[in-house]
């Protein structure tokens, strides 16, 4: 099944050893990102991890760095900054950064390991424009919490 709306990512393999980045099925919004190197997270212990790649993102599209579920569930790891945002004119590396929320158990991981998911979305430029007041709504300034419970 061919994806109707593909669009060209241009990665730059630093570490020549781990596997190109790939969605883990076809039609996955998420591409995975590998770490670059062996280490281990300690409980509440938070680590910038190499993934060994560069992108160019297409101009008009952003990349967000988001969490793998399974880590999440199975072991605790959360990014730090999730999602973590890629803008079109980086072209260093991407760094993930995770961290430990279990309370006990220390986390190995090894060079290749899928540590994070990088999924592009297009967003609209803005124009910013200072106003003295905005437009009325229902909701107004009413924010957490205001919808209540359930």
């Amino acid at each position: 099944m061919r994806s109707l709306c593909a669009m060209e990512l241009r990665i730059q393999q630093l570490a020549p050893n781990l596997r190109i980045p790939e969605q883990a099925h076809e039609g996955d919004a998420g591409i995975d990102l590998r770490s670059a190197v062996d280490f281990s997270l300690a409980p509440g212990e938070r680590r910038r991890v190499p993934t060994g790649i560069a992108v160019e993102i297409p101009p008009g599209h952003a990349g967000l760095v988001l969490p793998r579920s399974g880590l999440a569930d199975r072991h605790g790891i959360a990014l730090v900054n999730s999602p973590g945002l890629i803008d079109a004119g980086y072209r260093g590396e991407i760094h993930v950064i995770l961290i430990n929320l279990d309370a006990n158990e220390v986390v190995e991981f090894s060079c290749g390991d899928r540590i994070a998911q990088l999924v592009l979305v297009r967003f609209e430029s803005v124009e910013i424009k200072i106003a003295d007041a905005l437009t009325e709504s229902t909701r107004g300034d009413r924010g957490f919490g205001s919808s209540g419970k359930g």
